[in-house]
C-alpha cells in the first residue's frame, strides 16, 4: 500500500512545548482522524508538513518527496483549509482566482468557478464578508481546482453549524472516492473523525498515542467500572486514568487485559471523545505522582 505521507520520528522544540519523536503514515485514498486535546501538537505537526515549523530532527515524506527539499513542488500537489481564511478578504472571489492561477501549474478555471457555483458562493462579494462556513468552503474550492492529491485541514469544523459540518464531511467523502487522494483532518470534534476516517492518529503532549486503523482503536480499549474492591491490585496498576469516587472508581483499559477482568466489574465500548479524557486523566496523575515524589 503507498503511503502519500510519512512522517518519521519528528522532533521540533519551543521554549514551552516540544513533539518527540513522532511518526505516523497515512496510506493513499484514505481519510486520516489527527485528534488530541488542544495543546497536544498538531498545528505543529501540519506546520511541520507544510515547512512552516523548521523541524530540529526527523523526516517527513509527502508524495515520496522531502518536505524541505521539494516544498515547492509539493505544494503544487497539496491543499490546505485552516480554521480560518488565509486569502485576503477585501477581494471577491473572482479577484482571488486571478492572484492564485499564477502558482499552479495545473489551475482549472473551469472547476473552481463549477466548486463556486456548487457550494453557492457569491463571485463579486468580499470574500470577507462570508460566513465561517463560505470561507471553507472556498478554501476547499481553491484546494479542487489545482489537482491537489492530499488535503490538509486544520480544525476546518470549529464554530460551524452542524449543516455546514456535514456538507464539509460529504465533500472529503466525495473526494477520496477515486481512491488516489487523501485527507489528514485534524479536529477536536470527534463525532467527524468517528464518521468519515479510515484512520487516526492521536497525539498526547507532543507524541503519538495511537496510530493506526479506526476499527483498531475501537477494539483497543474499554471502559472498567465497579467497586474499588472487586478490583484486583495487579489489575488496577494497569488501568488508565484511574479514578475513585465514593460509589466505585472508573478507568479505562487496555482490551490485552479483559482475561484478567473479574466478573464484578462493567466493561464497555470506549469512543474516541473518552478514549482522549482517560489519556489525560492518567498523564495528570503521573504528574501528580511525579510532583508527590519530589
Amino acid at each position: 500500500m503507498e503511503n502519500i505521507l510519512e512522517i518519521k520520528e519528528l522532533n521540533k522544540t519551543y521554549s514551552d512545548f516540544a513533539l518527540k519523536d513522532v511518526s505516523f503514515s497515512l496510506p493513499r485514498g484514505y481519510i486520516m482522524g489527527f485528534v488530541g486535546e488542544n495543546g497536544s501538537g498538531k498545528t505543529t505537526t501540519i506546520r511541520s508538513i507544510l515547512n512552516m515549523a523548521k523541524i530540529d530532527s526527523g523526516r517527513i515524506s509527502v508524495f515520496g518527496l522531502d518536505s524541505v527539499k521539494d516544498t515547492v513542488a509539493i505544494k503544487q500537489r497539496l491543499g490546505v483549509v485552516f480554521d480560518s481564511l488565509y486569502l485576503a478578504e477585501h477581494l471577491s472571489v473572482k479577484q482571488i482566482e486571478k492572484q492564485l492561477m499564477p502558482f499552479y501549474s495545473e489551475w482549472d478555471t473551469k472547476e473552481f468557478h463549477s466548486k463556486i457555483k456548487q457550494f453557492g458562493l457569491p463571485e463579486d462579494k468580499a470574500v470577507g464578508e462570508f460566513s465561517k462556513g463560505m470561507k471553507m468552503k472556498l478554501m476547499i474550492a481553491v484546494a479542487l481546482s489545482h489537482n491537489a492529491e492530499l488535503m490538509i485541514l486544520d480544525e476546518p469544523t470549529s464554530g460551524l453549524d452542524p449543516v455546514a459540518r456535514d456538507e464539509l464531511l460529504d465533500i472529503l467523502a466525495e473526494y477520496i472516492e477515486d481512491e488516489k487522494r487523501s485527507v489528514l483532518f485534524s479536529t477536536h470534534i470527534t463525532a467527524d473523525v468517528e464518521r468519515v476516517a479510515d484512520y487516526i492518529t492521536m497525539l498526547h503532549g507532543g507524541r503519538v498515542w495511537f496510530t493506526g486503523t479506526k476499527e483498531a482503536l475501537d477494539s483497543k480499549y474499554v471502559l472498567l467500572k465497579g467497586a474499588e474492591e472487586d478490583l484486583p491490585d495487579s489489575l488496577r496498576e494497569k488501568c488508565i486514568g484511574y479514578h475513585a469516587y465514593r460509589n466505585g472508581f472508573d478507568a479505562m483499559l487496555d482490551t490485552q487485559y479483559l482475561d484478567e477482568v473479574p466478573d464484578a466489574l462493567v466493561t464497555e465500548k470506549a469512543n474516541i471523545d473518552e478514549i482522549l479524557v482517560y489519556i489525560a486523566k492518567e498523564a495528570h496523575h503521573e504528574k501528580s505522582s511525579e510532583s508527590d515524589a519530589v
